[in-house]
């Protein structure tokens, strides 16, 4: 009798890797509705989202290589949730994106893996840049928002020279859903890594 993981690798084939990319873009669009709404992205879509990638990764290499094979695409997926947590956790330290941001550039690596991921945050960076220019650029506000960039920068100098966090930020532009962002880069790199 088989048990139901070994059921969920018997199921999977390389389309099954097609069907992994297809359910984090729908996640993903998910979480960017959300917080463009409520501005802030729910832990069962994070959280579940990233229980299902360390599934599906390790199922995908259960199937393609044989069980042996099963704990490399699972240490793969968490590679990859650790590094896109790692990738982000300086911005929230700087206080630029909030904690489920974070989380979502997480689950995102674990759908990605360890691999895929610092190209996908590259593209989450283009993406949250262009959106913030345009932002800032219909709020009439882009002055702003470049000294606030250079502030940001000479912190984190600062910090670095020094060991001392710097004094309070400027006050923002306004409330950017970065959601949007991670969602849009995150996609762009799927389909350029795809094509």
């Amino acid at each position: 009798m088989k048990s139901g993981f070994e059921s969920l690798a018997q199921l999977a084939t390389p389309d099954l890797a097609d069907a992994r990319l297809a359910l984090l873009v729908v996640l993903l669009m998910l979480a960017a509705f959300i917080d463009v709404r409520t501005f802030r992205i729910p832990n069962w879509l994070t959280y579940g989202g990233a229980v299902i990638g360390l599934v599906l990764g390790t199922a995908i290499q259960w199937r393609l290589l044989g069980p042996a094979w099963a704990a490399d695409g699972l240490l793969w997926s968490l590679g990859g949730l650790a590094a896109g947590l790692a990738l982000m956790l300086p911005m929230y330290a700087l206080r630029v994106m909030g904690a489920g941001d974070v989380k979502l550039m997480a689950m995102a690596g674990a759908f990605l893996g360890l691999g895929q991921i610092v190209p996908a945050v590259l593209c989450v960076f283009v993406a949250g840049g262009v959106l913030a220019v345009g932002y800032a650029l219909w709020r009439r506000a882009f002055g702003r928002m470049t000294a606030n960039v250079v502030d940001i920068v000479q912190s984190m100098a600062f910090a670095a020279m020094s060991g001392v966090r710097a004094g309070a930020p400027r006050p923002s532009v306004g409330n950017l859903p970065y959601g949007v962002s991670i969602s849009a880069g995150t996609i762009a790199w799927v389909v350029l890594s795809q094509a």
